[in-house]
C-alpha cells in the first residue's frame, strides 16, 4: 500500500486573474514553495475557494501542477462535490494522476440527511472510480458544509473499505470530537485537526497533523510544531501559532490569506477573490500587514511569479 499522508498540509489558496480566470502559473509557483517548506498540497479545499471552481478548472488546474513537475503524491485534492458524477469524474482523474490521496466532503446541499444516504454516496464514488490506488481522507466541516460525518459512519465506511478510507479531516473546531475519533482507534487512520490550533493535542493524542489554511502563509513555524512536538519548547511553539491565526482570523480568513501572499511576494494579483468572496479592501490589507509586522511575522521566500 503507498504511503499515507502525515504532517502538515495546507488547502493551497487559488490564485485568479483579473478576469476571474484561475492563474496556473502562480498555483505552480506557490505549491513549488509549500512543499519547499515541507508543507503538503491540499488543493481545492475550502481556503481554495474549491467550490467557487468546475470540475474542468480543476482538472486543468490538477494536469499544469503535475505537468510543471509538482509531485502528485504529495497532492491531496478536495473532490467531494454535490453531484456524485462530478465527484466521481474528479476523484477518478485525481487517481490517474498519482495524487497521494483525496480529501472528500460529503455532498452538502441537502441538509439533515441520514447516515445511510452519505454512505451510498461514498460507497458509488468508490466502486465507480474502481482503483486499488484510491485512498480517500473524509472531510468533516460542518459549521461551513452543515452535513457532518457521524463517528458510527466514520467506522462503517472504514470498515466496508479498509485500505481505501483512510484518514478524516476533522474541521468542527471540537477538540472533544476530534478526540472521540482518536480514541477509537481505527486501523491506520490518520486523523487530521483542521487547524494548528489543535495541532499540539493532536500530535499528543496519535493524531497525524493538521490541514490548516494558514499552513498558506506561515508553513515553515507550523512544521517545526509537528516535527518537534514532543519538545519542551511545543507549548510555547503553539501559543505562538495561535497568536499568528488569531490575527489572520479577525478578517475574513479567504482574503486575508491572499492579501498576506499578496504583499510579500509584490504581486498585487494574488488579492483577486472570486465572487461571492471580496477581496480585502485597501484599508483592511493595511491594518492586517500593519498588525502582522508588528507581531514580527513574514513570509520568506515568496517572489512575484513571472507570467507570461
Amino acid at each position: 500500500m503507498q504511503n499515507l499522508f502525515s504532517g502538515v498540509l495546507t488547502p493551497v489558496v487559488t490564485p485568479f486573474t483579473d478576469d476571474l480566470t484561475p492563474s496556473s502559473e502562480r498555483l505552480v509557483a506557490q505549491c513549488r514553495w509549500l512543499l519547499e517548506q515541507k508543507v503538503g498540497l491540499a488543493i481545492f479545499g475550502t481556503n481554495s475557494e474549491a467550490n467557487s471552481l468546475s470540475v474542468e478548472e480543476k482538472i486543468d488546474l490538477m494536469e499544469a501542477l503535475v505537468d510543471a513537475g509538482i509531485d502528485p503524491a504529495r497532492m491531496m485534492p478536495g473532490t467531494g462535490c454535490c453531484a456524485l458524477t462530478d465527484s466521481v469524474r474528479l476523484t477518478k482523474r485525481a487517481v490517474e494522476l498519482g495524487a497521494g490521496g483525496v480529501l472528500m466532503l460529503p455532498p452538502f446541499y441537502y441538509k439533515g440527511v441520514p447516515d445511510d444516504g452519505l454512505y451510498r454516496n461514498y460507497a458509488e464514488v468508490i466502486e465507480r472510480v474502481g482503483s486499488s490506488d484510491l485512498r480517500i481522507y473524509l472531510y468533516h466541516i460542518p459549521p461551513v458544509a452543515q452535513v457532518g460525518l457521524s463517528h458510527d459512519l466514520i467506522e462503517r465506511l472504514v470498515t466496508a473499505y479498509p485500505g481505501t478510507v483512510v484518514g478524516i479531516k476533522d474541521s468542527s473546531g471540537d477538540w472533544e470530537n476530534t478526540k472521540g475519533m482518536l480514541d477509537r482507534q481505527w486501523d491506520d487512520f490518520q486523523v487530521f485537526a483542521g487547524s494548528e490550533t489543535f495541532l499540539l493535542q493532536t500530535m499528543q493524542a496519535g493524531g497525524a497533523g493538521c490541514i490548516s489554511a494558514t499552513a498558506n502563509v506561515n508553513p515553515g513555524a507550523i512544521h517545526e510544531l509537528y516535527a518537534n512536538w514532543q519538545s519542551d519548547k511545543a507549548p510555547a511553539m503553539q501559543d505562538a501559532l495561535d497568536a499568528t491565526r488569531a490575527i489572520f482570523q479577525s478578517y475574513p480568513m479567504i482574503p486575508a490569506l491572499k492579501a498576506a501572499v499578496a504583499h510579500w511576494s509584490g504581486d498585487d494579483t494574488w488579492r483577486m477573490t472570486r465572487p461571492p468572496l471580496e477581496p480585502l479592501s485597501d484599508e483592511a490589507r493595511d491594518a492586517l500587514i500593519s498588525e502582522l509586522d508588528a507581531s514580527g511575522f513574514k513570509i520568506e521566500g515568496l517572489a512575484k511569479t513571472p507570467v507570461a
